[in-house]
């Protein structure tokens, strides 16, 4: 393997299982928690708080056990995911391509790639993504290229929008088409040559993702760099499943937050209906029933999210 990996990246811890995990993402969600309106009402970017995720390891909890990492269940995943979009619904929602990636690695890469990019995610190397393109007559219609050179590399070569986390990444995993037209995944370093990552989103809700356009013109790619994605769907697989059960996740901590958030607002700062005859808006027997019925509702938006994520960890075995 080529070994020019990205530079500047905080030491990482390793995670051992999955009771470590759950408590990692407890007490980074209480910290990302402090200033995570402010971030989004300024777009002020997490820099810093992608840094600690990356520090304390819990980007690398899917490493399988031969190569060091915990290997945890989808069900702790899922829950981690959960934990960090009830504090920050960005924090959560910019990891999501990484683990998607780590798995097309996890399947699809060699004994070479697998040790090299295992390791670097070990090190709290964090993916990006270059997936979907803009304009096209569907999200399969995949116009990136990736040309071969005659020394066995190859040129790449396209346009993708709404590229979830390519700001903050080390590496970009980028969806793009061989000569064989299948699709492949080449993961390019974010300071590569050609490569170019516009933070150009402007969407309403989760603004500090920086879901913006990446642009590649000649970029050169090893071979060992580029791995044959199709081949993940030319059988029974859980790629699609894995990364539908974090989206739900992230709506599930949404929701969650937004209702700790409404409790807290509703205890501290807020008053009465005057023909409640009350002395707090807490004591309001109209609303006491509300919140008692959107706690239900996520509640059980939690339970179906533990029981679709123990379902997908069924398969897997």
């Amino acid at each position: 393997m080529t070994t020019d990996a990205p530079e500047g990246v905080p030491a990482a811890e390793v995670i051992a299982d999955d009771a470590e995990a759950l408590t990692v993402a407890a007490e980074l969600a209480e910290e990302f928690r402090a200033g995570a309106s402010e971030r989004d009402a300024e777009r002020r970017l997490p820099r810093a708080e992608l840094d600690r995720l990356s520090a304390s390891g819990l980007l690398a909890v899917t490493v399988p056990a031969e190569y060091g990492g915990a290997d945890v269940r989808q069900e702790t995943l899922a829950e981690i995911f959960r934990l960090l979009a009830s504090a920050d619904a960005s924090l959560a929602q910019i990891p999501q391509s990484h683990f998607a990636y780590v798995n097309v690695i996890r399947r699809q890469g060699t004994p070479e790639q697998r040790e090299f990019f295992f390791g670097e995610l070990l090190a709290g190397r964090r993916f990006g993504n270059a997936q979907s393109e803009a304009g096209t007559r569907h999200v399969q219609d995949i116009r990136t290229r990736l040309t071969p050179l005659a020394d066995g590399s190859y040129r790449l070569d396209g346009v993708k929008h709404y590229a979830t986390g390519a700001l903050f990444a080390h590496w970009i995993p980028v969806l793009a088409r061989a000569e064989d037209d299948h699709p492949h995944v080449a993961y390019v370093p974010r300071n590569a040559p050609g490569l170019t990552a516009v933070d150009d989103w402007d969407g309403l809700g989760q603004r500090t993702t920086a879901s913006g356009t990446v642009r590649l013109e000649g970029v050169r790619v090893p071979a060992d760099r580029v791995v044959p994605h199709h081949l993940t769907f030319r059988g029974p697989q859980l790629h699609g499943a894995v990364a539908q059960l974090l989206h739900a996740a992230i709506d599930v901590g949404i929701a969650d937050g937004a209702l700790a958030e409404a409790v807290a607002f509703v205890r501290t700062r807020s008053r009465p209906w005057f023909e409640a005859e009350v002395e707090t808006p807490a004591e309001d027997p109209l609303l006491v029933q509300r919140f008692g019925e959107l706690a239900v509702r996520a509640r059980a938006s939690r339970a179906l999210l533990r029981e679709a994520a123990r379902a997908v960890d069924a398969a897997r075995a």
